[in-house]
């Protein structure tokens, strides 16, 4: 069975935005993310036609999911993923026991590998969202959402294939039409604004993206026609944006939340979307299944961003003693050194001084210019990355 998974209020958003903004927190589902719902609504939709076996093709949510989905109903699964997928997918989707095949350089690369391997094999192919029982399984979440918020006003929903909103937006505005209901997609994968302008699908180039969970180059057939007949917008974000949304939100609301998860956070941050001034705002953090190396990354950029990370470049005299009172001075200021390299080789040094390298950590902007000027102060000369403003 799915979780019903908490809504939390958000006082940072809140603030930020004017509105009182909630998140709908699927991060925290079974499987790290809201496929479980369509993945266990098609598994019972199809009985006893996938005795045989099932097979998708996914960046890892859907993946996940339907392994989960088909080990409790006791069938074989397998699995096609790109080949850059996260390793903290592949892993979590080979450990449900599905059978993992990495190929091809994006999701619509393995959802045709999954069909040729489903016909070959007699096996239940199960789409990740072009496919009426998945969106039917994903409007669960919508009726979570009318459920536990009564003035509920504004939907943030993230847009990859299009399953979720389709649901959510179905789910909802069935209930209550007045609800405002707006799809985000990232810059570098957002194949929604063109196709709905054109009414036919209409694919992008790239794929290339950290919110990876929606990097569908492609909309389906039925979900670009129930976007287009249930959403009341789509917008779109960039890459920058969303990093920011997902370091707020390990940060401000204590939440793990992959990029995909996070684009409506950035919507909001970033004013594509306007928190509702009477009501609610629900942004649907859709997934959080990130791997610990991108988390990391995130962060650390988020750091040189705000000012409080720093790449130092200066030189010392090549003689005992004289790196040990650079560092001196950088540590009587307050500031943390993550890094020191020595450089001898590529700039322009006097034959008797080594020039060295220091990444540091310090409490604000402020205070990074404040460590720079008594390194000056010093008598070193300091270039920086990022340069002060």
């Amino acid at each position: 069975m799915a979780r019903r998974t908490p809504v939390l209020p958000s006082a940072t958003l809140s603030e930020r935005t004017g509105g009182d903004v909630v998140l709908k927190a699927e991060s925290l589902q079974r499987t790290g993310a809201f496929k479980l719902r369509g993945a266990l609504s098609k598994l019972h939709a199809l009985g006893e036609g996938c005795a045989s076996g099932v097979v998708c093709g996914s960046a890892g949510n859907h993946a996940q999911a339907l392994a989960f989905a088909a080990r409790a109903r006791g069938v074989p699964c397998e699995v096609f993923m790109p080949d850059g997928a996260p390793i903290a997918k592949v892993e979590a989707t080979a450990a449900l026991g599905a059978r993992v095949i990495l190929g091809g350089s994006s999701v619509d690369d393995c959802l045709v590998l999954a069909r040729e391997r489903a016909a070959e094999a007699g096996m239940a192919f199960v789409h990740p969202f072009d496919d009426p029982d998945i969106v039917a399984g994903q409007g669960t979440l919508g009726l979570e959402l009318l459920e536990d918020i009564p003035d509920l006003a504004t939907v943030v929903v993230p847009v990859g294939g299009g399953g979720l909103a389709s649901g959510v937006a179905i789910a909802v505005k069935s209930a209550r039409p007045d609800v405002r209901v707006v799809g985000v997609q990232v810059e570098t994968v957002a194949a929604y604004p063109a196709s709905l302008r054109a009414g036919t699908p209409i694919g992008v180039d790239s794929a290339l993206t950290i919110a990876d969970g929606i990097a569908v180059k492609k909309p389906g057939e039925l979900t670009l026609r129930l976007i287009g007949q249930w959403l009341d917008d789509v917008v779109v974000v960039s890459e920058d944006a969303v990093a920011e949304a997902m370091v707020m939100l390990l940060e401000k609301a204590k939440l793990v939340v992959e990029g995909a998860g996070a684009v409506g956070v950035a919507a909001l941050l970033g004013g594509q979307v306007e928190a509702a001034r009477t009501g609610t705002t629900c942004a649907i953090l859709s997934g959080g299944n990130v791997d610990a190396g991108l988390l990391a990354a995130v962060a650390r950029r988020n750091e040189t961003e705000a000012g409080r990370r720093r790449v130092l470049l200066t030189r010392v005299p090549d003689r005992p003693g004289a790196l040990a009172a650079l560092l001196d001075c950088v540590a009587n200021e307050g500031a943390n050194i993550v890094d020191v390299a020595h450089m001898r080789e590529g700039i322009g040094l006097h034959v008797r001084e080594t020039g060295v390298q220091l990444t540091i950590e310090t409490r604000s902007r402020e205070h990074a210019d404040t460590v720079v000027a008594a390194i000056r102060a010093a008598g070193y000369g300091v270039s920086q990355h990022p340069e002060a403003e």
